[in-house]
């Protein structure tokens, strides 16, 4: 295969730019001359655009039938077509919201009278929120929804709520059901710093679950462990995370991944240190979410029942012919969806979800 692309970033016929790796393990460009105040910026920059690439795949997803999400069209921009992605790759996108959805919803869902908080890390133009309000307003009671992101992306996501009527429509019935949307500029690693900045109407005292698709995995292993650090010392009720991110770097298939993600000027580097779905789970054991963790990768939870019903599965494969059944196989294997909570709330809320150890694993160690 000459192309693996990540199941968000996929753009064809497009390359990034040019680059080289620095010893921190990050991209920098080839002008040796660029201050290192520009490299950074051109490093943020990159990152900053891998939300384009989300969004245009979940709009393909939902052109073609894979997922209902009337809002992703509103953050098209004014005369952009949408691209239509490979069908591994809307199949990839389409598992990863649905999963996503389902640990969302099951700790919404449990206790609904009592207020709950969700953070998501790196929203970018996630449309959840919206779909959630839209859907389940009344189901839901009290909840507070923030979104933190680069200050380039959230002024981008303000001024495609102005232009939408739409989504300001959204925004004040959900206002009246009890539900309040903030959308906060923030560059996570200040969180890290001695006196870090305060984030606007967070509640320490609600029951929290932090969200992370593919966020965290940008940032250095110890600096993603001290955002971690933030909430879990920070937040005193039940706080949950689920997380989304790519595995198994060692094996060829891994390999020509990374390869293909560093030509674009992208490295994920929490990869290699959390490379499988144990090592994921003892991530969150040991970042403090020690009452429960669960691990599966997106070719296991299409597969499951309990993640996706038999007759939406049956749905979703007469969406479009597939003939790179091995090669989807393949990418599915090296994405992963990971949660962990320590309190009584997420407990309800996850406690029957199947996220163990399988004997399948075996060969993750063996590699790593």
């Amino acid at each position: 295969m000459s192309s693996i692309p990540n199941l968000n970033t996929l753009r064809t016929g497009r390359r990034g730019p040019r680059l080289r790796g620095a010893r921190s393990g990050r991209p920098v460009p080839e002008d040796d001359s660029a201050s290192a105040e520009s490299i950074e910026a051109g490093r943020d920059k990159i990152i900053q655009q891998t939300d384009g690439d989300a969004s245009s795949s979940r709009m393909s997803a939902v052109a073609l039938g894979y997922l209902d999400d009337p809002f992703a069209t509103n953050f098209l921009r004014q005369g952009e077509q949408i691209s239509r992605r490979y069908p591994i790759i809307n199949r990839g996108t389409f598992v990863r919201t649905t999963a996503i959805d389902r640990l969302v919803w099951k700790f919404l869902a449990t206790s609904p009278e009592q207020k709950k908080q969700i953070v998501s890390l790196g929203a970018g133009s996630d449309t959840r929120f919206f779909r959630f309000a839209a859907n389940h307003a009344r189901e839901l009671g009290e909840v507070v929804y923030h979104e933190l992101d680069f200050e380039t992306n959230v002024n981008q996501k303000r001024a495609f709520l102005r232009q939408s009527p739409e989504l300001e429509k959204v925004l004040r019935a959900a206002e009246k059901a009890g539900l309040s949307y903030h959308l906060n500029a923030l560059d996570l690693r200040d969180l890290t710093n001695k006196s870090p900045p305060i984030i606007p109407h967070l509640d320490p005292e609600l029951p929290t679950l932090l969200l992370s698709e593919c966020c965290l995995c940008y940032l250095p292993p110890e600096t993603a462990t001290s955002v971690l650090q933030y909430f879990t010392m920070n937040l005193k009720a039940s706080l949950g995370l689920a997380l989304y991110e790519p595995i198994r770097p060692f094996d060829a298939f891994g390999k020509t991944m990374v390869s293909n993600l560093a030509s674009r000027g992208i490295h994920l580097q929490t990869l290699k240190r959390y490379s499988s779905l144990e090592a994921q789970r003892q991530r969150l054991r040991l970042a403090g979410f020690g009452d429960g963790q669960g691990a599966r990768d997106v070719d296991q939870l299409y597969c499951d029942e309990g993640w996706v019903a038999k007759n939406e599965r049956e749905r979703v494969e007469k969406l479009e012919w597939l003939d790179e059944v091995e090669e989807w196989q393949l990418l599915a294997r090296h994405y992963c969806v990971a949660w962990g909570w320590r309190g009584e709330v997420h407990g309800d809320a996850w406690q029957d979800l199947e996220g163990g150890r399988t004997k399948e694993e075996d060969r993750d160690d063996d590699l790593g």
